[in-house]
């Protein structure tokens, strides 16, 4: 399971959930997901769940990829 985030605290950048995996940031631009990093302490108070091709240019996987990502996580 993968979800996608904005929040209100990391204005220019995505937050996401990969099960398995945990919480990530990454940079809100091109191949921003090459730069990732733990996420922690997130306040679910400023998260708001968005569409993950919203993150398709920021190289948030998608499909076959984030197949991929979860099985080797």
């Amino acid at each position: 399971m993968r979800k996608l985030y904005r929040s209100t605290l990391h204005q220019n950048s995505w937050v996401a959930y990969v099960g398995g995996y945990g919480w990530v940031v990454f940079p809100a631009r091109e191949n921003g997901w090459e730069m990732r990093q733990p996420a922690r302490g997130l306040d679910p108070l400023h998260l708001r769940e968005a569409p993950a091709r919203l993150a398709q240019e920021a190289g948030f996987p998608q499909g076959e990829a984030a197949r991929e990502l979860l099985s080797v996580a």
